[in-house]
């Protein structure tokens, strides 16, 4: 991807006209501190009048799916805004202010100081209005339960949440939501869908509750942990959903499946993560397009029935399963900074933040500079899928 010069400006996405999609979605990987691209992105979309009805997400896209669907429209930029302020700001106690690190005589990058001052704080104290450690941590601890089996405690998050989030509002269905979490239980992967229960800050904090820093979050009886063990990516949920329709969908990942080979241990930490954590957005959309494919084939064969076989109930019920719906994925993917390492899923900082808030908004505003992007896919086709960083390799 062509890098942008520090000074250089995207402009803002003007109101654009989407073709007719049934489904508007938009889908939203974990990946903690980096999330604040997400909403970079949701803000180029809000922008340029794109107001998406479904909104799918794990993990620390569950929370950013929660802000977004559960405040008015006019709202959900500044919500979110405050959000990512609130569990980035610093304690006031802290007692090392991330900008005295521009008078040290340091060579490394003076953001790398910054943001491993961040992820150290993170680690020490715990984030504003989202986590706090425990104390004493879990290996001293006298009792069984979340204080033994997790480090930090994320009660402040259940306030953050119901501070920002109209859970009336959320579950309305004038947007759906769905969030993904891991039974503990089983170990399946299950999904929170706004279309089938009312949802509740429980459901998104199961979404994110990765261990062993983050307790189990319990719902109705049962025990989960962050969906990101499992599946990073909801995007097969929203694919795969019955009835079928056509879909467009704004696919936003934050760790990338490629990268270079690693030439210290730091990097072998961060290459892992983003192996580990890569939604594998292009395997499910391949095996989506086999689908297509194998879809127009049924049609195909069908048509060349006589008109009496074509009643016959089991081949009515293949033809509903063979029906044609067109699917456009818009591929969105954070690019890793040369001075981030392995911390920068938990490198909290606002500085941090707003850096990556930038590139998410920079990202969909390129992307949406060529409105062809979002045509629907020609009857052949089916699936499309449009990816900006690929495009500009």
């Amino acid at each position: 991807m062509r890098r942008l010069k520090r000074k250089e400006l995207v402009s803002a996405s003007r109101p654009i006209t989407v073709p007719n999609y049934d489904v508007i979605a938009l889908v939203l990987q974990g990946g903690g501190a980096l999330g604040a691209y997400q909403a970079g992105v949701y803000e180029g979309l809000h922008e340029a009048g794109i107001r998406p009805n479904w909104v799918a997400g794990i993990s620390i896209g569950a929370l950013n799916a929660a802000i977004i669907a559960g405040s008015p429209e006019s709202q959900r930029v500044d919500r979110l805004r405050a959000f990512w302020e609130t569990i980035c700001a610093a304690p006031v106690e802290w007692p090392v202010n991330e900008g005295l690190t521009e008078g040290l005589p340091f060579t490394m990058d003076l953001r790398s100081v910054h943001n491993i001052a961040a992820a150290t704080r993170a680690l020490v104290m715990g984030q504003n209005g989202f986590f706090k450690p425990r104390f004493p941590p879990p290996f001293l601890s006298l009792f069984s339960g979340d204080a033994a089996t997790s480090f930090y405690d994320t009660s402040p998050l259940r306030d953050t949440l119901e501070r920002l989030v109209d859970f009336d509002r959320l579950n309305s269905g004038d947007v759906r939501v769905c969030v993904g979490a891991v039974n503990i239980r089983c170990g399946n992967l299950v999904y929170f869908d706004s279309a089938q229960r009312r949802l509740r800050a429980e459901h998104f904090m199961a979404s994110g509750a990765l261990p062993p820093g983050f307790p189990a979050v319990e719902v109705d009886g049962e025990y989960y942990w962050d969906g990101g063990m499992v599946s990073n990516t909801p995007l097969s949920r929203v694919l795969s959903s019955e009835p079928r329709r056509d879909t467009l969908t704004f696919q936003v990942d934050l760790w990338s499946a490629k990268g270079r080979l690693p030439y210290d241990l730091m990097e072998v930490a961060s290459r892992q993560k983003e192996i580990q954590y890569s939604s594998r957005t292009r395997a499910i959309t391949n095996h989506m397009l086999q689908m297509q494919k194998m879809r127009q084939a049924l049609q195909q064969l069908i048509e060349k029935l006589p008109k009496a076989a074509r009643n016959d109930p089991d081949v009515q019920a293949i033809a509903d399963l063979a029906g044609h719906r067109v699917y456009n994925i818009v591929h969105l993917i954070y690019q890793s900074k040369a001075f981030e390492g392995h911390s920068k899923d938990y490198e909290f900082g606002l500085d941090a933040m707003r850096a990556h808030w930038q590139s998410g908004l920079d990202d969909i505003r390129r992307t949406l500079a060529d409105s062809r992007r979002l045509d629907r896919p020609a009857p052949e086709l089916g699936m499309v899928t449009h990816d900006i960083h690929r495009e500009h390799d």
